[in-house]
């Protein structure tokens, strides 16, 4: 711009002011696009380039178990549930490596107000009763199987019972801390 036109036009304040951007070049950006095409690949491999080693190698065991359980021929009532599954899994996958490497980039430019998700950590071995009966009948089922061959075929009829029986106990769970809070207000209450 030349010096007269720069007289007859002054620059306004907001334009003097340096803004932040992030450079396209800057070598610690993460395509989104990449991350997602990746995990079409390989299942996890978007998670690994975004830096979420443990969720990406996470991903690809679930689906190499979720294939060789499609690929044997235990469980043929199970299919379908399990086909439905794997594909929503992999349209998981997708979306959540690109959604991972946005974030990334997110943070990297400067918005105020963005976390990045944290990576899986191994669960806390605290214990926990449901937990440890339902490995403990996991297991007991499968070495029947396995060791003295009996027929797996009732499972295949029966197996909405473990349905049922997490939905109890989530409802028990609810129930319990919804009283457990009206008994702390009600407390509360009575000391005032």
């Amino acid at each position: 711009m030349t010096e007269a036109a720069q007289q007859l036009n002054p620059p306004s304040p907001e334009a003097a002011a340096p803004v932040q951007v992030l450079a396209v070049n800057d070598p610690r950006r993460k395509s989104p696009f990449l991350a997602c095409v990746l995990s079409t690949v390989m299942p996890g491999l978007g998670q690994v380039y975004t830096g979420y080693y443990q969720r990406g190698f996470a991903h690809a065991i679930i689906v190499a178990i979720l294939i060789a359980f499609l690929v044997s021929n235990n469980v043929v009532p199970l299919y379908p549930l399990a086909g439905i599954f794997l594909a929503f899994f992999l349209l998981y996958n997708i979306v959540d490596a690109g959604r991972r490497a946005t974030l990334f980039n997110e943070i990297l430019a400067g918005r105020k107000g963005v976390e990045l998700p944290k990576d899986l950590e191994m669960p806390a071995m605290g214990g926990s009763v449901a937990g440890g009966v339902a490995l403990v009948a996991i297991g007991f089922i499968l070495l029947v199987h396995t060791r003295f061959d009996v027929s797996l075929d009732w499972l295949a009829e029966w197996w909405p019972i473990a349905l049922i029986g997490f939905g109890a106990y989530l409802a028990y769970k609810a129930v319990k801390e919804k009283g457990a809070t009206k008994n702390s207000s009600w407390n509360e209450e009575v000391e005032e």
